[in-house]
């Protein structure tokens, strides 16, 4: 777990016990994923001694550039845990450690800890006016920007319940699991917002983290980065659903926008429900 007092304990992932044939075909990815988070812990806890106190000698002091590689380091974590894990080869792999109902409970449950250490470890830049990117002070822009935000969040919010929220944060497999009973297999569906967009859950992060009237330099460091995050993960997130439903998938892209609603007017795809095609074969 990680500790209250200033030191990481991230020791429960690697007391996972395993069997030895899980072992013999999963090590070199479970070493990488369960000691990444230890070792980004004990680097941001070294970093934190060193330049501990901010310099006050400009907008990219020492301290000011290290706090950014530090950040980067703990989106750079996330960003894989939340990729490799999500990918067909690796789930493969996974499932030969934990039981398939189970795969996307651990997936979520994973990188929730990740987020945790992040939240824990985030070096905050600073507010100060030398480091703020826009202060926007007109009364009715700023209330437009905070209603931006907040609509960015229920696009996400209803997005997950669009496309089952309880099966996207494995709660549907894990109760099936403890329960002994079967999965009903997922279908593909086209409901409202994605009709518009395919990736209406990615837009929504993108409103509500570029939407504010006042933007820091460490908020913008943000922005940028999980944009840029999102937009690269799209790309092998396609290549995933291209596999799962084939033929109709890559019909729905030629009609639908990724991010923004241009292709809206053209013709919608059919809404009724397909069967995933090998999705987990």
């Amino acid at each position: 777990m990680i500790g209250i007092g200033g030191r990481a304990r991230l020791t429960f992932l690697a007391d996972v016990p395993v069997s030895v044939s899980a072992t013999r075909n999963f090590a070199p990815i479970s070493r990488a994923v369960l000691t990444a988070p230890r070792a980004i812990a004990s680097g941001t806890l070294a970093a934190r001694d060193a330049y501990g106190a901010e310099s006050k000698n400009g907008l990219f002091s020492a301290s000011i550039a290290m706090r950014l590689i530090i950040d980067a380091v703990l989106l750079s974590l996330f960003a894989v845990q939340h990729s490799v894990m999500a990918r067909y080869w690796f789930k493969q792999r996974w499932t030969k450690v934990v039981a398939p109902l189970l795969e996307r409970s651990t997936y979520v449950l994973i990188a929730s800890l990740i987020l945790l250490l992040m939240f824990w470890q985030w070096r905050p830049i600073g507010t100060s006016p030398e480091r703020v990117i826009w202060d926007v002070q007109n009364h009715t822009a700023r209330l437009v920007l905070e209603g931006l935000f907040w609509l960015g969040w229920l696009i996400v919010l209803t997005s997950t319940f669009l496309i089952n929220h309880f099966n996207l944060f494995g709660l549907q497999q894990a109760y099936c699991y403890l329960k002994g009973t079967e999965l009903t297999p997922p279908t593909f569906r086209i409901p409202a917002f994605y009709r518009g967009v395919r990736h209406p859950l990615y837009l929504g992060f993108i409103i509500a983290f570029w939407s504010t009237p006042r933007m820091s330099l460490g908020h913008l460091f943000f922005a940028v980065m999980t944009t840029t995050y999102m937009i690269v993960d799209i790309q092998f997130e396609e290549r995933e659903l291209l596999r799962a439903h084939g033929e109709r998938y890559a019909n729905y892209r030629k009609q639908v926008s990724m991010l923004m609603p241009i292709r809206f007017a053209k013709a919608e795809p059919e809404a009724e429900d397909v069967k995933q095609k090998g999705a987990h074969s």
